[in-house]
């Protein structure tokens, strides 16, 4: 195991250690299973406390780097960085960014429509029937009458999660997470009152049919068809808004 025990300085103790340690996992300097030395040894390592030790062990642990094993053969063991958890704290830190207005619209629909274009090109042509299904069955439930908006919007986020699961490709599936987890719902809350139901789910389904029939083509026009109509919702939907607040009225 190799660490700069001597770049550690003396403020901010325990986020340094944490640090040290987190860069030496991500670069390799710690290997995946590997233990960590006992609370004791790194104090001494790095010349600093048990109790910051420990505080630095405890922000690893949150961040999903380390897990703690009790027992004779217990320790703090490096873990395999979990793609999931890493883009659930992206993801936390874009959903305050678009709700305090760091993006504009344009940038949030230029986004999606982007991203998702090439994720619609890729399930077309790798989606499989499991895929279809999981779209398919979000399609259903959209057309359910008894559907509440919530959950309207919350099926909206999965069809989306699924045409991206159909890429089979996961770092792409990583780099999308934020995309997906972070600016549909937040843009969906915007749009909530304006959101036209059978509209949306006959959308969906033109995309799912391009996907169906592995059209790479169709599957980009009609996806980004349907992203250019959500901007026109959206546009209108912070129109009105700001017309609420000039007025004194509750923002919606």
């Amino acid at each position: 195991m190799s660490l700069n025990y001597d770049d550690v300085v003396r403020t901010g103790l325990a986020k340094q250690v944490a640090d040290e340690i987190r860069s030496a996992i991500l670069d390799g300097r710690l290997k995946i299973d590997e233990r960590l030395p006992n609370e004791e040894d790194l104090a001494k390592r790095f010349g600093v406390s048990r109790p910051t030790v420990r505080e630095a062990l405890k922000r690893l642990a949150a961040q999903s780097l380390i897990r703690s094993r009790r027992g004779p053969t217990g320790g703090n063991f490096v873990s395999k960085p979990d793609p999931e958890g890493l883009s659930k704290m992206i993801t936390g830190a874009a959903t305050l960014l678009v709700g305090v207005g760091a993006f504009d619209v344009d940038e949030l629909v230029t986004a999606r429509l982007e991203t998702e274009s090439v994720c619609a090109q890729l399930a077309a042509r790798n989606r499989t029937d499991e895929d279809i299904a999981a779209m398919a069955a979000e399609i259903e439930l959209q057309r359910s009458r008894s559907l509440t908006g919530e959950d309207f919007c919350a099926s909206d986020v999965r069809f989306h999660r699924a045409l991206v699961d159909a890429t089979q490709n996961a770092p792409l599936r990583l780099m999308m997470y934020t995309v997906i987890e972070s600016f549909i719902p937040i843009t969906n809350m915007l749009t909530f009152g304006l959101f036209e139901r059978q509209g949306a789910a006959d959308s969906h389904e033109t995309i799912l049919a391009a996907i169906r029939e592995r059209d790479a083509d169709l599957a980009v026009v009609q996806l980004r068809d349907h992203l250019t109509g959500m901007r026109e919702v959206l546009v209108q939907a912070l129109e009105r808004r700001a017309k609420k607040n000039a007025a004194g009225g509750p923002a919606a």
